[in-house]
């Protein structure tokens, strides 16, 4: 997952309102939302490649979600970076003995941005960091590095979810997601990928051969603990695969 735009409102009729893009090679193999049959608390999509997922909820509210941390010049991490999500949403060890296991062990995966959370808290945890943190109210944006930095796709979906929130709707979340734009030169980050690659992965959805937008999710909690989770899938240039729409 490389953007996710979210509000925490606890307290709040729909305290917990995302939009996620998970950007990855259309190559690598990968199932759409759906109950997991072995483990059927757990809606979520599914990495075929390494069994984890990248996005996704569980029973007793428990909400989990992951971007990686866009770094060339580190060697990849031994593990899959997705088992984190599926641990904690198969699992029921509480959040806060979750997250000091996930701090131990971080080392063996690649840069990550951790949200792991329920009805009542939610925490951010960045591997380059040494300590998970409880989020206060508020709306905030990850990509592919640290929480809310400023790169020109999260200021803008960021902006545009603030926008939705008074009736936030699935499908003006996805709308928000779909944007494909460009960011001016002058306003890329550098991150050591090249001008060209840093433009492909400027917009908020991107569209090429090889790479791209494969998800765009929209989660919607009610106060209740009900949840209306939607995602669209999409393949090579950006063509629309299909959409599952999920109401628990």
């Amino acid at each position: 997952m490389c953007l996710i735009v979210f509000a925490w409102r606890p307290g709040h009729a729909q305290p917990l309102i995302v939009a996620a893009n998970r950007d990855e090679f259309y190559a690598r193999p990968t199932l759409p939302l759906a109950q997991w049959p072995e483990s059927p608390q757990v809606y979520a999509g599914r990495d075929l490649e390494a069994g984890g997922t990248w996005l996704g909820i569980g029973s007793n509210g428990r909400f989990a979600a992951l971007t990686n941390i866009r770094d060339p010049q580190r060697p990849p991490g031994r593990k899959s970076r997705g088992e984190l999500v599926a641990r904690f949403l198969t699992g029921e060890v509480p959040i806060d003995d979750y997250l000091s296991e996930v701090v131990a062990r971080s080392p063996e995966y690649g840069g990550f941005n951790l949200l792991v959370g329920n009805h009542r808290e939610l925490w951010h945890f960045n591997a380059r960091e040494s300590e998970a943190v409880m989020l206060p109210p508020g709306v905030y944006g990850l990509s592919n590095a640290g929480l809310d930095t400023p790169w020109p796709k999260l200021l803008k979906a960021r902006a545009a979810l603030s926008e939705v929130l008074d009736d936030p709707q699935p499908q003006a979340l996805l709308a928000l997601l779909a944007d494909a734009q460009q960011a001016p030169i002058a306003d890329l980050p550098d991150t050591g990928v090249g001008v060209a690659t840093e433009t492909l992965l400027s917009s908020v959805f991107i569209a090429s051969q090889s790479y791209g937008t494969r998800a765009s999710t929209a989660l919607i909690v009610q106060a209740d603990g009900s949840r209306h989770l939607v995602e669209r899938s999409f393949g090579p240039y950006g063509g629309h695969l299909g959409e599952v729409e999920i109401r628990i």
